[in-house]
């Protein structure tokens, strides 16, 4: 028995010492001839063949194949002689440098990431000419056609060369003109509002857009196409995009030919389960679309995604849906059957990200909702590309799919191609609320490619100035939980509406969710301090509770609350159909020096009405209360002005001090409404390309219940303030242009109703966001 183990285990030690000889023999039969920096071993490892066999035809080829794919050589030759395989090689010389002269529109850095050559690596010819091609790609996209791209390659010697690219720009080609044809329901401004493309004009050196980018034509095409099949018309098509350049204006005409069809209503709206166990009736409230509703694709959209997500939470990865659409062309109605499928099962392998040259890789990777290893799910993956290119850091993403390592296994391929994110601003400008105003902006919305967003804020005005310093990251928590900080510095001095000054400083500490699609939740700690300052120069006392605030010195507001946005907004630039709503709360008073509780809400609802006319009717309103026996501050009340009712003057109707002898200043109530209904309008013989729109409104509201001091401490004076809840309206046409800085607004407006002591103010400039 010991015998038998110890003859085992001498054949175990020899066994191994023949099969190395075998191999040794098996690869002294591969000669390697012309090689410098590649180990001979290294080329003999793309030879497959067992151990003393003779390499037959197929495994040659199969090798030659392998050594050409490497990059590593620019020539390979294989030669059999007698028992011999000969391998004659040629390296590829190395790369020392790969630089760009002559570019100036685009920067060295992102021309770097579009070449596939790359310092250190192998000069491939074949791979040098791809690169010229790739060049004049990225050439294109900017709208530079007639570009030329000349590669040099420099001798280093020591098998080293630099390459060089030569780039000569050309002139940009751009839009000069874009026109509709086949579009009845809805005018030329609301169709240039869903493309990206627009014409040239004088602004085009800020914000862009009019380059001719046959890629970008492609995607305004669709998107024309979705804008229609979300409002109703499930069968519009854009039949045509002509691009037809002109050589006296030196650009380019572009005309969509649409054909817009009838407008179709839901008819019934079901679901066909093929699943076994599957809760229907959960799946049922998911439904988004109602019978008898007009035709919104997006609905459908909304409701595949919403499907596919309660399914996986239900247990069921691989079950997708289906809207399946039956349409009565002579009822204008369309049934949607919704069919429930088990699905193939199959599993996502890798996620392979490629072209972000700047965005960090985990910042792709938040926007899917599954992981390498989980279930493939299309739903998801469409989900994940909207969301990439709604975040606006990448100029193009796509994600294709390609076989994995087993017929159940796939690798997703995200290709995403950053752009610039920094903004720089120089604004200067003038509204009456804030006098003549200055201001610098500089931010990044994707900081160094992490998606954190971080701005700078510094203005100075005749009326007001100040300091803002924020950041946010987008998923701080991650499941998309974002969080934030803001630093802020504001002082308001005296002036023709108020006599007095606010000093304001502090922070803001921020946390958000989406809850769905349309709407997001945002939560915030606050404390800062407010001042409020007296005018020394003034001739006449300040009215008794602006005194009051002033001797009160300054003070610590610690307050918490939230926001709660809704949205169904078409563009939230210039908005054509749906709702915006925002509530809001604040509780001051865990810690510092006050306590009131504060309610507000704006709810904006747009309704297009064809011809490039839309209507919007705005509500507003609010509350505030102190509590803990304490009053509300002064600076914490609301005071009526342009923002309520156009044609009043900041701080021009409200409660009001009308004491004689004093400033009889705006005091502040503590509730407010107001309604606005609004025709908004293109210019007729002004190009939509301007960003230029008209309007005519009515609005109506009222500050009332002042609820702060009415006598001074140790003096016999008391408030005489005047308190009514008086409506206030006025009728009045405005001008707004959506410039490259934000909306800049001049309103017109003639008070109807109000009351004997306001402050009216027909004409009012404005500038904020849009």
């Amino acid at each position: 028995m010991v015998s038998a183990l110890l003859l085992a285990a001498s054949a175990l030690l020899v066994a191994p010492a023949l099969a190395s000889d075998d191999a040794t023999a098996a690869r002294e039969t591969i000669v390697v001839e012309g090689n410098r920096r590649v180990e001979a071993d290294t080329v003999r490892s793309y030879f497959h063949a067992w151990p003393g066999k003779q390499l037959d035809a197929a495994s040659l080829d199969a090798a030659l194949k392998a050594l050409i794919a490497t990059g590593l050589f620019d020539k390979v030759t294989i030669d059999r002689m007698g028992d011999k395989v000969v391998v004659h090689l040629t390296e590829a010389k190395l790369l020392d440098r790969v630089a760009f002269e002559g570019n100036k529109k685009i920067k060295d850095a992102e021309l770097a990431g579009v070449v596939q050559s790359k310092a250190r690596g192998s000069l491939q010819r074949a791979t040098v000419q791809a690169d010229v091609g790739r060049i004049m790609e990225a050439y294109r996209h900017v709208g530079r056609d007639d570009v030329g791209v000349v590669p040099e390659i420099i001798d280093r010697g020591g098998d080293r060369v630099d390459l060089v690219f030569t780039i000569t720009e050309g002139k940009k080609i751009t839009v000069r003109q874009i026109n509709f044809v086949g579009n009845h329901v809805f005018g030329k401004r609301q169709l240039a509002a869903v493309i990206k493309t627009s014409a040239t004009n004088m602004l085009s050196f800020l914000i862009g857009g009019d380059v001719y980018d046959p890629d970008r034509i492609a995607e305004d095409r669709e998107q024309l196409r979705l804008y229609y099949r979300n409002h109703g018309y499930a069968d519009a098509t854009v039949t045509d995009a002509r691009a037809e350049y002109d050589p006296a204006t030196k650009g380019f005409t572009l005309t969509f030919s649409i054909d817009e069809g009838q407008p179709y209503h839901f008819g019934d709206i079901s679901i066909n389960c093929n699943v076994p166990g599957m809760d229907v009736e959960k799946l049922r409230r998911l439904l988004l679309a109602r019978k008898g509703a007009v035709f919104d694709g997006s609905a459908l959209d909304k409701t595949t995604e919403a499907l596919a997500l309660e399914m996986a939470k239900l247990g069921y990865p691989f079950a997708h849906a289906v809207p399946r659409i039956t349409r009565d062309a002579i009822a204008l109605r369309t049934d949607v059957a919704f069919v429930i499928d088990e699905g193939q099962r199959t599993y996502v392998e890798r996620i392979e990200i490629h072209g972000n040259t700047r965005t960090r890789d985990y910042v792709i990777r938040r926007e899917f909702d599954f992981g390498e290893g989980d279930a493939y799910n299309k739903t998801l993956i469409d989900r994940a590309e909207r969301r990439l290119k709604n975040l606006n850091y990448f100029k193009t993403v796509t994600i294709s799919t390609k076989p994995g390592s087993a017929s159940d296994r796939v690798v997703l391929d995200v290709e995403a191609a950053d752009q610039a994110t920094g903004d720089f601003n120089i604004a200067g400008g003038y509204s009456t609320t804030d006098g003549w105003l200055g201001e610098l902006k500089l931010g990044d919305r994707n900081f160094y490619g992490t998606g954190d967003t971080v701005q700078t804020t510094f203005s100075y005005g005749q009326y007001a100035r100040g300091i803002d310093l924020s950041a946010t990251d987008p998923s701080f928590f991650g499941n998309r939980i974002s969080a934030g900080i803001d630093l802020f510095g504001k002082q308001s001095v005296a002036n023709s509406y108020q006599s007095y000054g606010v000093d304001t400083y502090g922070a803001t500490f921020l946390v958000g969710t989406p809850l769905n699609e349309q709407t997001n939740v945002q939560w915030r700690y606050s404390i800062y301090n407010q001042n409020v300052t007296l005018d020394p120069t003034l001739a006449t006392i300040a009215s008794l509770p602006i005194r009051q605030a002033a001797a009160a010195g300054p003070q610590w507001v610690s307050a918490v609350g939230d926001t709660v946005t809704y949205s169904t907004l078409d563009n939230t630039k210039s908005p054509t159909n749906g709702i915006n709503s925002q509530l809001r709360q604040d509780l001051a008073g865990l810690g510092g020096d006050v306590k009131f509780l504060r309610t507000s809400e704006d709810a904006r609802y747009y309704q297009s009405l064809g011809n490039d006319l839309v209507g919007m009717v705005r509500g507003q309103g609010g509350y505030i209360t102190g509590w803990g026996g304490q009053q509300v501050p002064l600076t914490n009340s609301f005071f009526g002005g342009p923002s309520m009712v156009r044609g009043f003057a900041p701080n021009g109707f409200g409660p009001r001090d009308l004491t004689p002898g004093t400033t009889m200043d705006n005091v502040g109530g503590s509730m407010y409404w107001a309604t606005t209904a609004e025709l908004q309008s293109a210019i007729p013989g002004i190009p939509q390309e301007y960003g230029l729109r008209a309007s005519a409104f009515v609005d109506a509201g009222s500050v009332f219940r002042y609820s702060g001091p009415t006598a001074f401490p140790g003096s016999a004076q008391s408030l005489q303030v005047a308190n009514a809840n008086v409506v206030r309206s006025s009728v009045g046409v405005g001008l707004t242009w959506a410039s490259p800085f934000g909306a800049l607004t001049v309103n017109y407006a003639v008070p109807l109703t109000k009351a004997s002591y306001d402050v009216v103010q027909p004409l009012n400039f404005s500038a904020g966001p849009f």
